[in-house]
């Protein structure tokens, strides 16, 4: 059962695939704005699925994320996240990431519970959709 305050924590290290020149949002060998989000999704979205019923899962739907401070290549980001809301199957996170320096991201993570047959069933029938244009 999914309650406020259930927590997340998720750590990955700065690699040269990882950064923002890779990555192609910027062009310095320093932690990427998109790593720090994606690894953000990850740790909320890690935290409750053991918590979710066989076949369901989330799917990200909204993020409001400052990007603080640069963390440069060999250094390892570690993410926290906290579920701060639910309402039905809108799941709201705050989210924050941080080196050995301190904070270098937060902000908010929203997800939707779905079931992940139906969704993804839905999502592949724009394939068909896109063949008949």
């Amino acid at each position: 059962m999914l309650t406020i305050g259930i927590e997340g924590e998720k750590s990955i290290q700065v690699t040269l695939t990882n950064t923002a020149r890779a990555l192609g949002s910027g062009e310095l060998e320093v932690f990427a704005t998109p790593a720090m989000i994606s690894l953000m999704e990850a740790t909320a979205q890690n935290s409750i699925k053991p918590l979710l019923d066989e076949g369901l899962g989330t799917v990200g739907t909204l993020i409001n994320i400052r990007h603080i401070s640069a963390t440069p290549v060999g250094v390892t980001v570690h993410c926290k996240s906290k579920l701060v809301e639910i309402d039905n199957k809108r799941l709201v996170f705050w989210v924050a990431a941080y080196d050995g320096a301190g904070l270098i991201g937060e902000g908010t993570h929203e997800r939707f519970i779905v079931n992940n047959i139906k969704f993804f069933e839905k999502a592949c029938k724009k394939k068909e959709a896109e063949k008949h244009d």
